[in-house]
């Protein structure tokens, strides 16, 4: 006979490692905590009710306030509503999503372009909708979780290639029969927690002469770098055919929410048939597809935001320099500060925190065991007071933490 406090007692038990991993993850510093924002997105916030600068947004070229773009986003609504109401294939496609396909596209010298709600979902459903178990997926270990999550759930056999190496690229390929087995190269354009850049013309180069196919998730390149923003594919001068699929994403350069894949005709109607991110959900609201297409438009014109951008990077990057801080060659906006011990990161963060300076302590499982980080991101909304106050802030930690190169 079942016993209802023997059942209570038996579901409560079964929770008692759930507990244990977040102590032990607390143990560890490796706890993760939600900051809660009071303000919009800009280079100066409001954050758990303190004022802040920040240092860690995605919002590169400060287009998450543009008023273009909010006010693209209220006519949709006065047109649409709100809500899209259903997927893309029942009848939540509307014209502003059709019409910003279109003109990414365009914009990207692709074929056709396909809008997921998030980047999460446009890399989960293009690995995925490609590949199935007899086939081929390799990666660079350090790509993003959304693409390795893809690789392992694509249930093609999944291997990971030394970091940014085409060398370690070749030696997975080998044996590969692509005549056989459909082959997937898969690797970050712009590493999210490096912001170095894929070396991506040797990776087309070394694809096509083996018959596999190169897929660039350019999140964090797409509207900073290339001609007017069109990313690191284009920063390289690779083609569609060197790049047969191209993934992007809005909420980061663009300031708004959501991605695309952009490719050949055949690509988009493959993933439009097998894409399961795509086809069991709900079309992103209209507002924000018209508010992506305003941001498109602005992004295309405002060559200085690029270039003040550029700027800021050199003026952080000396002056870091100048102070003996380990901070990764990059040159993008993503200026990641090393310091190896999670806890020291988070003492850091906390100490520029209670200087102003909002900055996250990057730790594993996001990056490798004792490579925990500073992950210092750069908007062209900054200002160079900003940047000075930010380099006089890691001037006392370095002396505090002892941080050096």
């Amino acid at each position: 006979m079942w016993c209802p406090k023997l059942g209570r007692a038996l579901r409560e038990s079964a929770f008692d490692h759930l507990a244990a991993d977040l102590q032990e993850r607390r143990a560890q510093h490796l706890y993760r905590v939600r900051k809660m924002l009071d303000s919009a997105q800009g280079p100066e916030i409001i954050c758990d009710g303190k004022p802040y600068i920040c240092f860690c947004s995605n919002d590169y070229l400060g287009l998450a306030q543009h008023p273009a773009i909010i006010s693209a986003a209220k006519k949709a609504m006065d047109d649409y509503g709100f809500g899209s109401g259903a997927s893309h294939l029942v009848i939540g496609h509307s014209r502003v999503h059709h019409e910003l396909e279109e003109a990414l596209a365009d914009f990207t010298g692709r074929s056709r372009a396909l809008l997921f709600s998030t980047g999460y979902m446009a890399n989960m459903g293009a690995i995925r909708g490609l590949l199935g178990q007899n086939d081929v997926v390799i990666e660079d270990q350090l790509n993003h979780a959304s693409l390795l999550d893809g690789g392992w759930l694509s249930r093609a056999r999944f291997s990971r290639y030394q970091h940014a190496s085409a060398a370690g690229l070749a030696a997975h390929l080998e044996g590969v029969d692509t005549q056989t087995s459909r082959t997937l190269v898969v690797t970050d354009g712009v590493f999210s927690m490096d912001g170095d850049l894929a070396p991506l013309s040797d990776l087309a180069e070394l694809t096509q002469a083996q018959g596999a196919w190169l897929m660039v998730d350019d999140a964090h390149g797409f509207g900073v770098l290339g001609r007017q923003g069109r990313g690191a594919v284009d920063h390289f001068g690779l083609t569609q055919n060197d790049v047969p699929v191209l993934v992007g994403t809005f909420g980061k350069a663009f300031g708004t929410a959501g991605a695309f894949v952009a490719g050949s005709e055949m690509l988009i109607e493959s993933l439009i048939q097998h894409a399961r991110s795509y086809i069991y959900t709900t079309a992103m609201p209209p507002a924000v597809a018209a508010a992506t297409r305003a941001a498109l438009s602005v992004l295309e014109s405002d060559e200085w935001r690029r270039d003040r951008l550029a700027q800021l990077i050199r003026q952080f990057r000396a002056g870091a320099n100048a102070l003996g801080l380990s901070v990764l060659p990059s040159e993008t906006p993503i200026q990641p500060l090393m310091v190896g011990d999670a806890m020291k990161s988070l003492a850091i963060s906390q100490a520029l925190a209670d200087e102003g300076l909002l900055i996250g302590a990057i730790r594993p499982p996001t990056v490798p065991k004792g490579t925990a980080r500073l992950r210092i991101t750069l908007s062209a909304t900054h200002t160079e007071t900003h940047v000075n106050r930010l380099l006089d802030a890691l001037d006392k930690a370095r002396k505090v933490f002892d941080l050096g190169s």
